[in-house]
């Protein structure tokens, strides 16, 4: 099944409100560079004036918000994606566990895009949780029935392989060769109305975050056939087994590992794997490093649609603002596993 091209609007209201009214710079958004021109007051959630800070990094705008929603590109994460593409202009990525112990990544754009982006795979039920809070439309290449239906109960737009944009790289082999002109598919949406989502992540300041043991290297597994492990260098995480290429590679300022239950989506994909879907709601052990430390938590998630909260012992728990790779690492029993050394 494939989604119409482009599809309605639809827009979400987020339980808590979002902005503050500020006096910004007459500026566009939405590409590599802000455009000048004059800023419109656009739907915020709570109100209509214009967003104090950027939802998906905690920075202050300087400048309008783009005139259309968040975009969260469905990227490959097996061995066959070499090289992504696109990962260094994303605000934020959230890196979820799929059929066969490989892993997929959830790449979110709205402050800047990419050229292009890729290679594009399909959606998961998991992908509810993650795109909800952030008023998300998904870029894939579609998703299995059960999946499309829930997508489309959970109100949830997406653009698939058919649309503006897409394309084959002749230079890979399928189904690693979609790839995906975001600018084109952009330009596709300018008609498209959005509220500007609420802070994806709870978020504070470098002085909030006060680490209590040292982290320079993170090891996230995920399953036996697949860990991402984290080097702290020059103030940035580098992911030291990433499959993109060193100049496009996403050096976030947090890791954000939140330790989550998989459950069965209820199909098997073809190889007859059982599909797990991620249950992103609930609450659940959380550990966030920062500047090469760490300090342990626990996230909160009321539903799909909420977006997560974080505390400690002492009280709300405040990601420094930057960009953020979101780990969801499995629980124990369901084979992942969270080291990290000094």
């Amino acid at each position: 099944m494939s989604s119409p091209f482009p599809r309605p609007t639809r827009l979400v209201a987020v339980a808590a409100a979002f902005a503050l009214s500020l006096t910004l710079a007459a500026c566009g958004g939405g590409d590599d560079k802000s455009g000048s021109g004059t800023p419109d007051s656009q739907p915020v959630s709570g109100g209509t004036k214009l967003a104090a800070l950027w939802p998906l990094t905690g920075e202050p705008v300087t400048g309008a918000t783009p005139q259309r929603p968040v975009l969260v590109t469905k990227i490959d994460n097996s061995s066959a994606s070499r090289p992504q593409v696109g990962l260094s202009k994303a605000d934020l990525v959230t890196e979820e566990l799929v059929e066969g112990g490989i892993t997929r990544l959830a790449v979110f754009y709205y402050q800047r895009l990419p050229g292009t982006a890729g290679p594009v795979r399909s959606m998961r039920a998991s992908d509810i949780g993650i795109v909800k809070p952030a008023h998300a439309d998904i870029v894939a290449s579609g998703a299995a029935p059960p999946t499309l239906r829930r997508l489309k109960a959970n109100d949830i737009t997406f653009y698939d392989g058919g649309g503006p944009g897409y394309y084959r790289d002749s230079s890979r082999i399928a189904p690693h060769n979609l790839m995906v002109h975001m600018k084109e598919l952009a330009a596709s949406l300018k008609d498209k109305k959005a509220v500007v989502p609420a802070s994806y992540l709870p978020w504070g300041k470098d002085s909030d975050f006060t680490g209590v043991a040292k982290a320079t290297k993170i090891n996230a597994t995920f399953s036996r056939s697949s860990t991402t492990s984290w080097s702290f260098e020059g103030g940035k995480y580098v992911n030291t087994n990433s499959n993109a290429a060193d100049g496009d590679r996403f050096k976030p300022d947090n890791v954000l590992v939140l330790r989550v239950r998989e459950g069965d989506a209820g199909y098997l994909d073809p190889a007859g794997n059982k599909v797990p879907e991620t249950l992103y709601f609930g609450k659940g052990p959380a550990l966030l490093f920062h500047n090469g430390q760490l300090v342990r938590g626990t996230w909160t998630k009321k539903s799909r649609k909420h977006p997560v909260t974080l505390s400690t012992a002492a009280g709300p728990l405040k990601v420094p603002a930057g960009h953020t790779w979101i780990e969801l690492v499995p629980i124990d029993k369901d084979g992942g596993r969270v080291t990290f050394q000094k």
